[in-house]
C-alpha cells in the first residue's frame, strides 16, 4: 500500500499536480554524518519534499536561521542569551542527538596518547610546544614521544565544535576560563585553523606532530588516532557511545530550553568532552507548509532516526528527553 502511494505521488508530481517542498537548512559540521542520512532517508520516504542542509559551521547556522534565510539552523553550542534576543524570529532549540570531541593527533609511531585537561589547556595555549613535554610523558609511561614540535590544529570558522572543546576548557584551566574563554569563536593563542571538522580532520592527517579536535565521527570515518581524556573521576576515558551516554545520564532535570551542557559531567565511565547538538527551529514559520514538513521532520528523528544513530558512533537521547522533545515539536507553529 506505502509503495503504491508512493508511486501515485511521484507521477503527481512528474504531472506537476502536486507541489514540491523544499526545506533549507544550514549549519553545524559535528552531526553532519548522521544528518545527511536522516535527511536523505526522510526525502526517500516523502516524494516531493527535498531538504537541502548545508554544513557551514555552527556560527553560519545560528545567523541564516535567525536572520530568516533558512528554514532551520543547527548548532552544538547553545545561542547565548544575547544571540537569542538579537534574533529576528523566535528560535528554539531542539536536541536531536549526542557527540564527542575528541582530541586527534598525528605522532609518528604513536597511535594511543592519554590526556588530561590541564595539559591539553596548556598545549592549546601555547605553553607545551613539544611531544617530548615531561607533563605528557608523565601521563604517558612506556609510550615513546617523540622530541617533536606540536602543531596544534583548530577551527577558523565560527564552530559548535569549538564551543564544546572551550567549554570544557574553561571548566579544567582557569588560565584558559579567564583568557579565550568559551565560545563557538575565540582568539587562538596559537595554531592553525581549518575549515569545518572535514578542514581540521584533513589538516590532522597531513601534518606530522600535530593535535586537533574533531567529533569521534570524523576521526573513525579517517582513522585518525585520537586520545583518551581523564574525566573529573580521575578514569582514563577514550571517546565512546556508552562514555557520551552516562555524561548525558549528569543532567537529572533538563531545562525547558534544553540548553545545557554536560562537559567534564561526573561519572565513572562519564566521557568528559561530550555534548549535546541542536537543530534551530523557528518558533513560528513563515511558510505554513514548510513549518508543517519541518515538524514532521523532527518527529520523524526523534521516533524513527534516533535508533539508526549509533552505527556513526552519536548516542540517541535519553528517552525521558526524547518525549519531552516531542512535545515540545508538536507545540511548534
Amino acid at each position: 500500500m506505502k509503495k503504491t502511494l508512493v508511486a501515485v505521488v511521484l507521477l503527481m508530481l512528474a504531472m506537476g499536480t502536486v507541489q514540491a517542498q523544499k526545506l533549507t537548512g544550514a549549519g553545524a559540521t559535528f552531526p553532519y554524518p548522521i544528518y545527511s542520512k536522516w535527511f536523505s532517508e526522510y526525502s526517500g520516504a516523502h516524494p516531493g519534499v527535498e531538504i537541502n542542509y548545508q554544513s557551514i559551521g555552527s556560527g553560519g547556522g545560528i545567523r541564516q536561521v535567525t536572520a530568516g534565510l533558512v528554514d532551520f539552523g543547527a548548532s552544538d553550542g547553545p545561542m547565548t542569551d544575547e544571540q537569542l534576543a538579537a534574533s529576528k524570529i523566535k528560535i528554539i532549540h531542539i536536541p536531536t542527538v549526542l557527540g564527542a570531541d575528541v582530541p586527534a593527533f598525528n605522532v609518528p609511531g604513536v597511535t594511543d596518547i592519554k590526556f588530561s585537561g590541564d595539559v591539553l589547556a596548556d598545549i592549546f595555549l601555547g605553553k607545551i610546544v613539544n611531544w617530548s613535554d615531561g607533563r605528557i610523558a608523565r601521563d604517558n609511561p612506556g609510550v615513546k614521544l617523540p622530541d617533536q614540535k606540536i602543531i596544534v590544529v583548530h577551527r577558523s570558522d565560527g564552530s559548535g565544535t569549538t564551543y564544546i572543546w572551550t567549554d570544557y576548557l574553561s571548566k579544567v584551566s582557569k588560565e584558559w576560563a579567564d583568557g579565550p574563554g568559551k565560545g563557538g569563536s575565540v582568539a587562538w593563542p596559537v595554531g592553525v585553523g581549518g575549515k569545518g571538522n572535514e578542514g581540521v580532520a584533513g589538516l590532522v592527517r597531513q601534518l606530522p606532530g600535530a593535535l586537533g579536535y574533531i567529533e569521534l565521527t570524523y576521526a573513525l570515518q579517517n582513522h585518525i588516532s585520537f586520545g583518551e581524556v581523564k574525566n573529573p573521576a580521575g578514569n582514563w576515558v577514550r571517546a565512546s557511545i556508552e562514555g557520551v551516554t552516562e555524561a548525558a545520564a549528569s543532567v537529572k532535570q533538563m531545562p525547558a530550553d534544553y540548553r545545557v551542557s554536560i562537559t567534564n559531567a561526573p561519572g565513572k565511565d562519564a566521557y568528559p568532552i561530550s555534548s549535546f547538538t541542536w537543530l534551530l527551529i523557528p518558533a513560528h514559520s513563515a511558510d505554513p507548509a514548510r513549518g508543517k514538513i519541518l515538524k514532521d521532520l523532527v518527529s520523524w528523528i526523534v521516533n524513527s532516526g534516533e535508533s539508526e544513530v549509533s552505527a556513526l558512533s552519536y548516542a540517541p537521547l535519553p528517552k525521558s528527553v526524547a518525549e519531552k522533545v516531542l512535545k515540545t515539536v508538536y507545540s511548534l507553529q
